[in-house]
């Protein structure tokens, strides 16, 4: 239930992504700088952070020994995460792309057959890939209709386009963020602590943002000072805060497939804190009577996750108490 907590806290703070990136479009503001800015502000911050724990050297010195593992797999996580984002938020409503990218709750259930269990038994190791939770996958499906429900009425005044450019990138971050993560957890096994490995993704990740920032130098120019200031707050709140809320989260679920469904189906509480935050914040349109269903649904669905996640973790465990399992990549 902790694990299930920190997610819930950290959609929270994800949510001030979906309302200020839409804030800053509707300001003039470029996505590119937009996303850029985010982690420019987080490296310092993390690395002020990890090294007032006493955890840099360490961290650094993996890095240098398997930079391409750190590279690969940072830049799925948050470059092709973050960036699609921001785009999305240049041609469509905060609760539309909050909506939107609740599809990463199927799509972290979806990417299990990629990693591995190796269960140490007395015989030795066995490696086991990991098979798809369905009953959390079916869990996953309330929520998602959920989501349909709150969209419902407002999608239909979107044009084409705004569909087109505000869905297709938020599906590849949605699949790009739970795949970065989850490798990247698996090579760190049980080395480092959230606080280093967002660090540590971060600093990896800085060539994909430095290419970045150089289109949006030559395309748009440099950001204006308010687009700055609102970028800082993201990157304190949903780059710092939620990033490390949830990834601590997912750290307590490692190598449990159907307890790491439930702790990122906890991103659809992003949905609700969006749709608020539009609403005060952005004035836009108040809810319809489906989309207080939609609501209901979503918080359902976090509910049944929850408590069906800890029936389907102790189904899982008979047979095996003496068992060890850790899960890793391909």
């Amino acid at each position: 239930m902790k694990a299930i907590a920190l997610g819930i806290l950290a959609s929270f703070f994800f949510a001030v992504t979906f309302v200020l990136n839409r804030a800053m479009d509707l300001s003039g503001g470029s996505w590119i700088w937009s996303a850029v800015l985010r982690f420019a502000f987080m490296a310092p911050i993390l690395l002020i952070i990890v090294m007032l724990r006493g955890n840099l050297r360490p961290l650094l010195s993996d890095m240098r020994q398997r930079p391409m593992i750190w590279l690969r797999w940072s830049t799925v996580g948050f470059g092709l995460f973050y960036a699609p984002l921001c785009f999305a938020a240049a041609y469509g409503p905060a609760w539309l792309v909050a909506s939107m990218w609740q599809i990463t709750i199927v799509a972290g259930s979806l990417l299990a057959p990629l990693f591995y269990r190796v269960i140490l038994t007395k015989s030795g190791p066995e490696k086991i890939r990991s098979s798809i939770p369905v009953k959390g996958l079916a869990l996953s499906l309330i929520i998602l209709i959920g989501i349909v429900l709150i969209q419902l009425q407002q999608a239909q005044a979107l044009t084409a386009k705004e569909s087109l450019y505000g869905i297709l990138p938020v599906l590849l971050a949605a699949f790009a963020y739970p795949l970065g993560n989850r490798k990247m957890m698996a090579a760190c096994e049980h080395r480092f602590d959230a606080y280093q490995r967002v660090l540590g993704m971060t600093l990896a990740s800085l060539p994909f943002w430095f290419i970045l920032a150089a289109l949006g130098v030559e395309q748009v120019g440099l950001p204006s000072s308010n687009q700055t200031m609102q970028s800082l707050i993201v990157a304190l709140s949903s780059g710092v805060i939620a990033t490390i809320l949830f990834f601590s989260a997912t750290d307590m679920t490692k190598g449990d497939v159907h307890k790491l469904s439930a702790v990122e189906a906890t991103q659809s509480g992003e949905v609700i804190f969006a749709l608020i935050g539009e609403l005060v914040f952005l004035h836009g349109a108040y809810p319809t009577l489906w989309s207080y269903v939609g609501m209901g649904l979503v918080i359902l669905g976090m509910i049944l996750h929850s408590v069906f996640g800890q029936d389907l973790r102790t189904q899982r465990s008979v047979g095996t108490t003496q068992n060890k399992t850790r899960e890793l990549g391909n």
